[in-house]
Parts: C-alpha cells; sequence; structure tokens
C-alpha cells in the first residue's frame, strides 16, 4: 500500500501509550522542567494570536490584564 493515498493521521495509528510516554520523557530531558510551562505558555499565545488573525477578533494579552489589576488593587489598598 502507498502512504502517499492514505490520510496524514493514518500514519500515527501505531503510535500508543508508552510511545507517548517516551516522547514526553524525551522533551523533558531536553527542555527541563523549569522551561516547559514557559513554552506551553508561548505557545498558548501564539495559536491564541494566529485564531484571533484568522477570525479576526481582537487578541486580548492577559499578562497585561494581570499586571493592571495588581495595580489597581496596590492602589486601592493605599486610598484606604
Amino acid at each position: 500500500m502507498s502512504l502517499l493515498g492514505e490520510p496524514p493521521l493514518l500514519i500515527f495509528r501505531g503510535i500508543g501509550g508508552p510511545e507517548i510516554a517516551i516522547i514526553a520523557v524525551v522533551i523533558l530531558l531536553l527542555f527541563g522542567a523549569t522551561r516547559l510551562p514557559k513554552i506551553g505558555a508561548s505557545l498558548g499565545q501564539g495559536l491564541r494570536a494566529f485564531k484571533g488573525a484568522v477570525t479576526g477578533q481582537e487578541v486580548i494579552d492577559l499578562e497585561d490584564t494581570d499586571e493592571d489589576a495588581k495595580k489597581v488593587k496596590s492602589g486601592s489598598k493605599k486610598s484606604s
């Protein structure tokens, strides 16, 4: 059988739980436990920006809103 005639996802039909676990361990060893959350966050932001560009919606930067909320909270505590 030719791979050219098959849908692309059928190539991965032999990947199971043990193979995914091995891939996860290799990724953990390559990047380290401290950098994985940063990589995940940046991938999420990139996907969010891509989705916003495709659909035409405005992308909200969650980090900016968190900093603004902290400023508002610290400002309200000072005035009390």
